[in-house]
């Protein structure tokens, strides 16, 4: 593995890895703690929590790993340098499909409707109760594949 190589799969798993961290946090801890308020101050906390995570940091790290994801897959299937390809290839599909696409395709579909509620109207609150459902429910497959694409990388590092 070239040192530019190593180096760019070293920031990918770091990535994946911090990531995966992310959605744990929220899985473990966030959304059980917000589920555990009224409704009408889970829905506001959520609102509230989904504007501030569209910044530059938050989405440069979830970004800016597909991005490096994409070109470490990529790279590979045109050269497939040698046995960690298949490796690099696996970690990078796992990230952006379980990671990117599912957040692009539910979570961000999921918390515009959230956005639109009013956190005092009466039909918000079983609203809020299937939201946080089906929100924690997927964003555990969030974390699992940037965990397994961090794992995959870590690996082909190793070899």
């Amino acid at each position: 593995m070239s040192p530019v190589l190593h180096a760019l799969t070293l920031v990918a798993a770091l990535g994946c890895a911090a990531m995966a961290g992310v959605f744990f946090a929220f899985s473990a801890i966030v959304m059980n703690a917000l589920a555990r308020l009224p409704a009408t101050q889970g829905i506001a906390a959520m609102q509230s929590i989904n504007v501030t995570a569209v910044r530059p940091a938050f989405m440069t790290a979830l970004f800016g790993t597909a991005a490096l994801c994409v070109a470490l897959g990529v790279g590979e299937l045109l050269t497939w340098g040698d046995h960690r390809a298949a490796l690099l290839i696996a970690g990078s599909a796992v990230y952006v499909t379980g990671t990117i696409l599912l957040t692009i395709g539910y979570h961000v579909p999921l918390n515009d409707a959230l956005a639109d509620l009013d956190p005092a109207d009466a039909a918000a609150t079983s609203h809020w109760t299937g939201y946080v459902q089906g929100w924690t429910r997927w964003n555990h497959v969030r974390g699992l594949a940037a965990l397994v694409a961090a794992a995959a990388f870590t690996v082909a590092l190793g070899r």
